[in-house]
């Protein structure tokens, strides 16, 4: 079901193993073209391109593109009590880890009379995109908001696409137990947007006058534009983030998921091949690696692939996946090759399933999200572990990080020198300003001391 990779006995440098891991194929720069044009109908017709987008893309007409309070009360009305439990908990374990990213201001002397604060200030406005696809995910819902809310930022607005599935007073709204999320965080900004059009939404706002439509909670509907846009999405709202990039901020190009697992010969095959089915439900796209210096385990992993896969729901899905050339069985010749090989391939999600695994994950340099031994799979870390899930995929975690609270913060400094602290350096400024040909920098510095080098 699942190809081998066999790297034993090789060299392991990143070049090569950059070359030679797998990788979905995901070619965001193709989808820029295709998505240009949903983009510039949104910044131009605004709400009525919305409309008619998501009639063509998501096969229904939005009744409303926001969502009224009493249809977001509703759906948490409904919800589940063990739905409902299981967000709450969900929720208060994120806001537990996130509120201990909370930055503090820090002002530094550099000398008697000359600091430097650095201000940590939340983006103005953020636009958080659910997806709403193949699976329904309020746990993105929470991911997004918690930090946001921790981090103060002032307007959050949440977008999902609407779903055709629904009925009675939830057609043309996105699924019901995501806007029982939205209810759970105190989120009333909710639209039925979905794909590269939310993210163009976001960027150029709208107002909405249709005169049927177009009040919504008796007022009428205005989306302003946002400074950042987060959350994951298809090729299609990735190529979106690209495309306005600049004119908003984004968290990342999040591409297909991805699992790595780094095994030895004391792992569970059984727990191994359920870990590497659970993130290929996700897409055909999904990836699914396992690295590992057993031939046994692999071998053992493949048998109980064969017994799980077929009993699984969505069978064809995961096996697509798993058979897809983004998925292998990595053949390595110890731990210590294994960790050259997770570092180079930098998942999204690493699990470390090897005797000492605390000692090896503090090895790891390079992953989204670290799950270290046999109790901690990654769809702890999906839903309940408190760690976000919104994390850099396709080797991005090699640079980048998750979503946190930081991820919604600016930091910016602080100059404040007196006369005595500039004359103190003015002579160093001149000198640097004269070095790279720009005198009028200093100039800036001896206006203030008549048009003389202080000394």
């Amino acid at each position: 079901m699942m190809s081998s990779l066999d790297l034993r006995g090789r060299t392991l440098d990143v070049r090569f193993l950059r070359k030679a891991l797998p990788r979905a194929e995901f070619d965001v720069t193709a989808a820029l073209e295709q998505v240009r044009p949903i983009c510039e109908d949104v910044e131009h017709r605004g709400a009525a391109a919305l409309r008619d987008l998501g009639e063509r893309f998501d096969g229904v007409r939005p009744t409303h593109l926001r969502v009224p309070r009493a249809v977001l009360q509703s759906a948490l009305d409904r919800l589940d009590p063990d739905l409902r439990a299981a967000l709450e908990e969900s929720i208060r374990r994120a806001r537990i880890v996130h509120a201990d990213q909370r930055r503090t201001d820090t002002t530094t002397e550099v000398v008697p009379g000359g600091t430097v604060t650095e201000r940590w200030v939340p983006v103005d406005r953020v636009g958080l995109y659910v997806p709403g696809g193949l699976a329904v995910y309020p746990s993105s819902v929470i991911m997004n908001v918690v930090p946001a809310q921790l981090a103060e930022v002032g307007s959050l607005a949440v977008a999902s696409p609407p779903q055709r599935e629904n009925v009675g007073e939830f057609a043309g709204y996105p699924n019901p137990t995501i806007l029982a999320a939205c209810a759970l965080l105190g989120v009333d900004e909710v639209y039925a947007v979905g794909g590269a059009q939310a993210v163009a939404m976001f960027a150029h706002g709208f107002v909405d006058d249709d005169p049927q439509w177009g009040d919504v909670d008796g007022e009428q509907v205005v989306c302003d534009p946002v400074s950042l846009v987060t959350g994951p999405g298809n090729i299609w709202v990735v190529a979106a983030k690209r495309l306005l990039k600049g004119l908003i901020g984004i968290d990342a190009e999040a591409g297909p998921t991805e699992i790595a697992i780094l095994a030895d010969d004391s792992a569970d095959p059984d727990h191994v091949a359920a870990d590497l089915v659970s993130q290929a439900e996700h897409d055909p796209l999904a990836a699914s690696v396992l690295v590992t210096d057993s031939e046994e385990l692999a071998e053992e992993t493949r048998r109980a692939l064969a017994r799980r896969v077929p009993a699984t729901k969505h069978a064809e899905r995961v096996t697509e996946a798993l058979e897809g050339t983004q998925s292998r069985i990595v053949l390595v010749d110890d731990v210590d090759a294994g960790l050259e090989v997770v570092n180079a391939y930098a998942a999204e999600h690493l699990e470390i399933q090897t005797r000492d695994a605390a000692g090896v994950a503090a090895r790891v340099r390079n992953a989204g999200a670290v799950f270290v031994g046999p109790h901690s799979p990654v769809s702890l870390g999906d839903y309940a572990a408190g760690s976000n899930h919104v994390l850099p995929t396709a080797g991005c975690a090699c640079h980048s990080s998750g979503l946190s609270v930081q991820s919604f913060l600016r930091g910016i400094h602080v100059v404040d020198y007196d006369e005595p602290a500039l004359r103190d350096v003015a002579r160093h400024v001149v000198t640097l300003a004269q070095a790279e040909d720009l005198p009028a920098h200093g100039e800036a510095v001896t206006a203030r001391f008549g048009d003389e080098v202080p000394r």
